[in-house]
């Protein structure tokens, strides 16, 4: 029996940094945030993965829509051995650039698309070195507001000078695997 391919795109996220990413790559697609409720384990990958198809699935389930193919993403930051999460507040923000100052971390963004097909998921990893920061970039940078809706406190495209090296795919550092995204989605869209 061939599956049909799904005729219309939902991203399950308001995300500005993914939404950019998917319009920039050109696909065509519509928004419905998704409802579910973020569960963190030990396991970064774990935590990524089980958020991302969780949000995926939601969405799907509330559309009930056959023909939609629904895209769900999910990026954590682990540094020695614990998950730093959205900063609750400006000090919170400050104490996780602190603790990010002068040292290597991973950024793990999973992605899940829900369609008729069924559940298809994975992952992509980064390694992130953050230059040492000064009490001074630290406080301009929450000041301007840009770390407070971000994993781990910080953009690596907000346009402060807070990283060293990185490895891996800038997209997923932002918050989503462009090139393993596409992959996936151009299997399961109609073109």
């Amino acid at each position: 029996m061939e599956i049909i391919k799904a005729q219309r795109l939902i991203l399950a996220s308001n995300s500005p940094r993914r939404k950019f990413i998917m319009q920039n790559a050109g696909y065509k697609f519509d928004i419905v945030v998704s409802e579910f409720a973020e569960r963190t384990s030990s396991d970064p990958v774990e935590t990524a993965v089980n958020n991302a198809e969780g949000k995926a699935l939601d969405v799907w389930n509330r559309l009930g829509d056959e023909k939609a193919a629904v895209l769900g993403a999910d990026t954590v930051v682990f540094l020695e051995k614990r998950i730093l999460g959205k900063p609750a507040d400006a000090q919170d923000a400050k104490k996780m650039l602190r603790e990010l100052s002068g040292k290597t971390h991973r950024v793990i963004t999973a992605y899940a698309v829900a369609w008729a097909g069924g559940l298809n998921s994975g992952y992509s990893v980064s390694e992130v070195t953050f230059k040492g920061l000064s009490d001074k970039l630290i406080e301009d940078y929450v000041a301007s507001g840009l770390p407070l809706d971000k994993a781990g406190a910080y953009g690596i495209q907000d346009g402060f000078p807070l990283v060293d090296t990185y490895t891996g795919s800038i997209d997923n550092i932002i918050g989503l695997p462009l090139s393993d995204v596409r992959k996936l989605l151009d299997g399961i869209l109609k073109k």
